[in-house]
């Protein structure tokens, strides 16, 4: 699950998404500190996108409180 469109995003529940957001961000740092001891190599593109869906997670919770 490295990354989700925004569609997709949209289709969770705030609950779903503050859950998925919190395991993404557990999983980019330990995925930053294996590419930093340089152990990390097939997966190494998976960052950036894990990154994105994470702020797109948090947008979305955004504009959800914001709308209220």
């Amino acid at each position: 699950m490295a990354g989700m469109r925004m569609r997709d995003v949209r289709k969770l529940s705030t609950a779903e998404m503050r859950q998925k957001v919190t395991e993404l961000r557990s999983e980019l740092t330990k995925m930053r500190t294996d590419s930093s001891k340089g152990t990390l190599r097939k997966d190494s593109g998976k960052i950036r996108p894990m990154r994105k869906t994470v702020a797109r997670m948090l947008t979305r919770m955004r504009e959800e409180e914001n709308s209220k």
